[in-house]
């Protein structure tokens, strides 16, 4: 924890450090300037978005015969948000904690489900990138193309590419079909096909739910991420500066954001300076509004998630001290 923690707090250290007196004043005049009304709106988008995660992780218990309400369930929810802001991946037992308070749900009834739909996130972030990196057009791709023209002194068509990784695909389903069965006794092969039978199988369980179920999960995680995109769209509407950009640059604002969340605790730092990043080279945007935007967009996001868990901590800890009287 301590590490993603530093890293975060590095990046606000070393963003502020290269600030001038100048340059200070016109970012907190842009927070000043901001429309709050869309902030707000901008929260509700993310509230919602956890509303949808909530019911669909509703769906995965059903199999399983529980039937959890959907208040503690959005619950339960918001408190892995935020205890993972706190530790990684904590929240993941606290909301499995809080459901068995609520729900009587076991504990490792509750992390089967939870490692099912992490799975199909990761999926799901998978796919969204590759498409991403397919269709991204615009300033982006100019952005993207110039920017690893600097770093590579040639760079690969798309014939090419797509060739590589065709010829990469036929080499591991040669691998696995000629190679894989006779390696399984080697202990370290057969804990990788135990862990990614684990990751099909659980896979596979949304696809046994029945018809309705199984579409109305697959329709929660598309609306799941785009009331993700969605949320950096509204957030431009907050600055003038930023009020022509349309969905494009919110999509590209959330592959940011998204590689952010990836380097430092709940993206702390490292979030708002890769939005600020994107807004400002590829879309000209000044750094003061960028920046601005960035923490806004992050910070209004994680201060509803701390206010709502907070309170939901608050009925947990009041509705167990009832149950264990």
């Amino acid at each position: 924890m301590a590490i993603f923690l530093g890293i975060g707090f590095f990046f606000i250290y070393w963003f502020l450090l290269k600030l001038d007196s100048d340059q200070k004043a016109a970012i907190w005049q842009s927070f000043r300037e901001a429309d709050y009304w869309w902030v707000i709106i901008c929260v509700l988008c993310s509230l919602l978005s956890h509303l949808l995660r909530a019911l669909r992780w509703q769906l995965l218990f059903k199999p399983i015969g529980y039937h959890p309400g959907l208040s503690n369930t959005f619950g339960s929810v918001i408190i892995a948000y935020m205890g993972n802001l706190a530790f990684p991946r904590a929240g993941e037992v606290m909301r499995c904690a809080t459901l068995r308070t609520s729900e009587n749900i076991p504990v490792e009834k509750s992390l089967g489900t939870v490692v099912t739909e992490r799975i199909i996130d990761l999926i799901a972030f998978g796919l969204i990138v590759v498409i991403g990196m397919l269709v991204m057009f615009g300033q982006a791709k100019d952005w993207l193309y110039n920017t690893l023209s600097e770093k590579f002194d040639s760079l690969p068509n798309i014939a090419m590419i797509i060739g590589i990784l065709v010829a990469l695909a036929m080499m591991a389903f040669v691998f696995y079909k000629c190679f894989w069965k006779k390696l399984l006794h080697i202990g370290i092969f057969a804990k990788i096909n135990d862990l990614v039978t684990g990751m099909v199988d659980g896979v596979k369980s949304v696809f046994h739910m029945g018809k309705r179920n199984t579409l109305l999960f697959l329709l929660y995680s598309a609306a799941i991420y785009l009331l993700y995109i969605l949320g950096g769209l509204i957030i431009f509407h907050a600055f003038e500066e930023t009020s022509w950009l349309g969905m494009r640059a919110a999509f590209v604002v959330y592959l940011f954001g998204s590689v952010g969340m990836t380097f430092s605790q709940g993206g702390i730092g490292v979030y708002p300076a890769l939005v600020m990043m994107g807004l400002t080279d590829i879309y000209g945007i000044s750094m003061e509004v960028g920046t601005a935007c960035g923490w806004l967009l992050w910070g209004s996001q994680q201060a509803a998630v701390i206010a709502v868990g907070a309170g939901y901590l608050l009925y947990f800890s009041i509705k167990k001290r009832k149950k264990n009287k």
